[in-house]
């Protein structure tokens, strides 16, 4: 069984897998929607978790950096309870703050364009959030 780990916009969704031991996190995929289309992610998230055996979702929750939780933040919550309607398997929701900070900061180092970046920087956001996870249990 694997963690999928999700970074969740108002277009994309990042996708990142653990390897089936759960101890790193690698990119999957962007899977890009229609603006707040989140019905359509959440049905192809669904078929990810059965086609890939996820046994636990971890999806990203973005809050201020007092800690406090906006607009996408309840986005975000209301996306958990979509994805709880079509999936069979743990959701957690994990602090994402600066993921995407850390997922630029990794590309500029690797020396990656900016537009191969902002193809893949969903996807490396999506990474960091399951790795933080992971290395935490």
């Amino acid at each position: 069984m694997r963690s999928m780990g999700l970074d969740l916009g108002s277009v994309t969704c990042g996708i990142a897998l653990t390897d089936p031991m759960k101890m790193v996190a690698r990119t999957f995929e962007t899977f890009r929607f229609k603006d707040s289309d989140y019905e359509t992610c959440a049905d192809h998230i669904a078929e990810l978790v059965k086609s890939q055996a996820v046994d636990e979702i971890v999806l990203g929750l973005p809050k201020h950096m007092n800690g406090d939780i906006g607009d996408k933040g309840e986005i975000c919550l209301d996306f958990r309870d979509m994805l709880a309607e079509r999936v069979d398997c743990k959701i957690i929701m994990w602090d994402e703050r600066l993921t995407t900070v850390a997922a630029q900061r990794i590309l500029i180092s690797a020396d990656v364009s900016r537009k191969k970046r902002k193809k893949v920087i969903d996807q490396m956001a999506a990474v960091q959030i399951l790795q933080s996870y992971i290395d935490k249990v």
